[in-house]
This record gives C-alpha cells, sequence and structure tokens, in this order.
C-alpha cells in the first residue's frame, strides 16, 4: 500500500537522467463491483481508509484471503474504487507461499494469469484467471514524460543507491493525464535493494546506460 504524499517535485541529476520517487506495493486485489458484492455483500461499497498517491484511488478497510490448495494469505488489503477487472496482484514470495506461477504482467492485463481463490466474510470468489506479479513500472502524466524526455519510451532502468545498490531493469513507463509521478515495485524488489517508501532512485534513459 502507498500512502499520499504532497511532495510531487520532479528532480533532475548529473548525465542527463531523473530522480523519482519510489512506492513499495504489498500485497493487494482489486475488484468489480459484481465481485465486491459477492464477498461483501449486496450493495456493499467499500470504506476509504487512506488516499493513495495515485489520484482517485485508496486503501479500503476491506481485506479477503487468497486462498490456493497449498496455502493462504489472509488479511490482503482491497483497493478502491471498484474497476472493470478483478485482479489479484502478489509478490514472487507469495507466489512460491501459495504454490502459484503467476506471470509477470502490466496491470489490467489478466488474461491468462494465475487462478486463485478470494474468500470474504460474505462470500467466496473462484478466479479462474486473475492473480499477477506487477511489472516495475514509474507513473507520469504527459507533462510529466515531456519534460523528462520520456515521451515514446516504454521502458527504462533504473539505478539504485545504498548498501545493496544496484540497476533495475525493465521498468515499464505509464503515461496516463490522471497520474501522480512515482515509480512503484513490490516487496521482493523493496527488500532485495533495502528500498523504503519515499527513497528516490535514479532514471537512466535507454540512450544513456553505461
Amino acid at each position: 500500500m502507498i500512502v499520499q504524499n504532497e511532495n510531487h517535485d520532479i528532480m533532475t541529476c548529473g548525465g542527463g537522467n531523473m530522480k523519482v520517487t519510489v512506492g513499495v506495493s504489498n500485497r493487494h486485489v482489486h475488484l468489480t463491483k459484481e465481485d465486491l458484492e459477492t464477498l461483501f455483500g449486496i450493495g456493499h461499497e467499500l470504506t476509504k481508509v487512506k488516499d493513495i498517491n495515485q489520484p482517485g484511488q485508496f486503501a479500503s478497510a476491506e481485506m479477503v484471503t487468497l486462498k490456493t490448495e497449498k496455502n493462504e494469505i489472509k488479511k490482503v488489503r482491497v483497493l478502491g474504487p471498484v474497476r472493470p477487472y478483478t485482479q489479484v496482484e502478489i509478490s514472487k514470495t507469495d507466489a512460491f507461499t501459495l504454490g502459484l506461477k503467476p506471470p509477470m504482467r502490466e496491470s489490467g492485463d489478466v488474461v491468462g494469469s494465475a487462478p486463485i481463490t478470494l474468500i470474504g466474510p460474505n462470500g467466496t470468489i473462484d478466479l479462474k484467471e486473475g492473480c499477477i506479479i506487477a511489472t516495475r513500472h514509474i507513473h507520469a502524466t504527459k507533462e510529466d514524460a515531456k519534460r523528462l524526455g520520456l515521451e515514446g519510451i516504454d521502458k527504462v532502468s533504473v539505478r539504485v543507491g545504498g548498501e545493496k545498490g544496484g540497476v533495475m531493469e525493465n521498468v515499464s513507463v505509464r503515461v496516463a493525464d490522471n497520474s501522480y509521478y512515482e515509480m512503484h515495485i513490490d516487496t521482493d524488489d523493496a527488500n532485495a535493494h533495502f528500498i523504503s517508501n519515499g527513497d528516490e532512485v535514479e532514471i537512466i534513459l535507454p540512450n544513456a546506460k553505461n
């Protein structure tokens, strides 16, 4: 879960590269209205706990259990608002726990992804597909992309400093009008590089790699 941060400065650094703030995303679920009502009751609406950085999105009070034949993970938060598709985002570590082999996908690309069962207080849903490991990605508006030289660029690399620094490759660039400039990674990436919410990393443009 990534809580709202009012600091939305875009920073540049040496060599023409840019810095971006990181949001670490824990396992979570997005639900359709129909699936929300199956899990929590007819007419149920998500209860906002706090806004997250991406405009209009929020962490809700509602939680579900993820279940497979091998294991289960309880208290997985639902993010709002409801979406046109139901999607479960987990890490590779979670996948080992659950005995799943979900594909790495962009959000919304759930066709042919892993099956999983969701258990709520009022019902259960057996998803035939919908469980993914989300790609590393950077959110930016069209204005951000133009200013930062990211127009027309689908993927970049990111350099991480510190004791367990390194380079993360294949970071998708998602450009949309209603975006907050931020990089999202899962807990596996964060733990591997000792990254916390709010840390800054350096974007390496494709023509700037060395």
